[in-house]
């Protein structure tokens, strides 16, 4: 075979194994959501309930009730492959709660400071500057504590900070667009100031939008973490993967699936996160409008 068919032989191939990896993240996360959503319907699990003869059993173990414990139990006896399952709606849950109030208080001050400047820019510079004087794990902590445990307040203390970006993003957005020769044609024309907005700026600021959600949604899921990690935020009654992972942190020499198992779903999920925010960044990040 002559050199000329092979060369594109190997780039069809090249392609090929790049588009396969690069759906590996939509097949993982996929994955998770659809044990989020349909995994709590098939096994049946109680939080509360402590079978304390089953407690420390390795995975594959049989239980007292006769079914097998695939992933081991907990101190208390409680079945880790449900915690992670049931984690999985807590943690997706929380994530794309969380995301979808910073995406719409963050875009609808960025684009209204943007597009408008003056005073509003500059409250909203300065608002900015207060927060991030201040870590976002540390506020989410205060919040957390502050209030009564409960999802609701873990998703507002989770959001305090998380608008910035959104709001930064969609600023510089409509800055750049205020200036274009269709929006000083509308403004010409008489067209209301909220309808130049949605129609001519809101629609570019999509992509960059999706693209940071992503990454957003990672940070927040490591966050929700860190909190049950602690002990603060989520009820009683309510599984997360941190809590997992905090009641198997002094059994890791002699029951160390409880903590690990756990951390490897919570890792997964944010790898596969990550990826699929790089490549959506890659793609609409710096996607510019043209004029």
């Amino acid at each position: 075979m002559s050199q000329a068919a092979v060369l594109p032989q190997q780039v069809a191939t090249r392609r090929w194994r790049s588009g396969a990896l690069a759906r590996v993240p939509y097949a993982v996360i996929a994955l998770y959501v659809l044990v989020a959503l349909i995994g709590p319907l098939v096994i049946d699990y109680d939080p509360v309930r402590t079978p304390l003869p089953d407690r420390l059993l390795a995975p594959g173990s049989r239980i007292a009730s006769g079914e097998i414990a695939w992933l081991g139990t907990d101190a208390l006896g409680r079945d880790i492959l449900a915690q992670i399952v049931y984690g999985a709606r807590t943690s997706l849950g929380i994530g794309l709660a969380t995301v979808l109030v910073a995406c719409v208080v963050g875009v609808t001050i960025g684009v209204v400071a943007g597009y408008s400047r003056g005073r509003l820019d500059a409250v909203l510079a300065r608002i900015t500057d207060v927060l991030q004087a201040f870590p976002a794990i540390l506020l989410a902590i205060v919040i957390a504590g502050v209030f009564a445990r409960s999802v609701p307040v873990v998703v507002l203390s989770l959001s305090v900070t998380a608008w910035i970006s959104f709001a930064r993003v969609t600023r510089g957005v409509a800055l750049s667009l205020r200036e274009r020769a269709w929006v000083d044609a509308a403004r010409v024309m008489g067209v209301p100031v909220r309808s130049i907005i949605v129609r001519h700026v809101v629609p570019f600021t999509v992509g960059p939008v999706v693209a940071l959600a992503t990454l957003e949604f990672a940070l927040v899921v490591l966050a929700e973490a860190g909190l049950s990690f602690l002990g603060i935020g989520l009820p009683t009654g309510a599984v997360s993967w941190g809590q997992t992972i905090a009641n198997g942190q002094q059994y890791l020499e002699t029951a160390w699936w409880i903590s690990t198992l756990p951390g490897i779903a919570l890792s997964l999920l944010i790898i596969n996160i990550g990826i699929l925010g790089d490549q959506l960044t890659a793609r609409h990040g710096q996607r510019r409008p043209r004029s």
